[in-house]
């Protein structure tokens, strides 16, 4: 006696083999998703060097600020002690021939004269330089680093996308950055960053891990 159906399965296998096949694309397109998601992350939250707001300039600014303060509460002592000395108005109430008052500082002359907002280091630096250097490697750790900067981090994330657009299921993706302020600026050396970055990322690997899986599900 022959079962009912036999012979009649072609069409269920290769409707397994098609949803096999759609699986394993959603595996490795959520994987992708998942490393552009961490990578982006990282690199956004990467600090850029800025040369306001060290320590050194700073410092400087202030002490200047602090002069040309100086030099207009000056001016103001002077121009009250003007203005409370009778003999040094006519009858009319106007300053007599010779007298003016002093003006204070305008803008210009604050920072040209004072130079309030100078630097006196980096004048010529530009940041970016570490979120430059994150790059992905697949399946091997590579040791390099690069001179090019990149502020914005706009170039650095198009490369990851790049880099990662082959990258499938069984493969190992490394988030690279050999520089070697990375661990210092991981571990709260810089302002910008007093978190990190790649611990902040971790934090929420779960999360980002279930929305590429619902984005890529079968």
């Amino acid at each position: 006696m022959s079962r009912a159906g036999a012979g009649q399965s072609g069409s269920f296998v290769l409707s397994l083999a098609e949803f096999a096949a759609q699986a394993t694309e959603a595996i490795d397109a959520s994987l992708r998703e998942i490393i552009i998601e961490v990578g982006s992350s990282v690199i956004r939250m990467s600090p850029v060097g800025n040369p306001e707001i060290w320590a050194a300039n700073v410092a400087h600014r202030a002490a200047n600020n602090r002069a040309a303060d100086d030099y207009d509460f000056k001016v103001a002592v002077r121009n009250t002690v003007i203005n409370l000395t009778d003999s040094n108005f006519t009858k009319s109430g106007k300053l007599k021939a010779g007298l003016k008052h002093a003006k204070p500082l305008t803008k210009t002359e604050r920072d040209q004269n004072f130079n309030v907002n100078g630097l006196v280091a980096g004048k010529d630096y530009v940041g970016g330089r570490f979120r430059a250097n994150w790059h992905l490697s697949i399946d091997v750790i590579e040791n390099v680093t690069f001179d090019e900067v990149d502020p914005g981090g706009q170039e650095t994330i198009a490369a990851l996308v790049s880099a990662v657009s082959d990258f499938t299921a069984g493969q190992t993706a490394y988030l690279i950055n050999n520089l070697p302020y990375a661990i210092p600026l991981e571990f709260g050396h810089s302002t910008q960053a007093p978190a990190g970055m790649v611990r902040i990322t971790v934090a929420r690997f779960q999360q980002i891990v279930l929305e590429a899986i619902r984005n890529n599900q079968v």
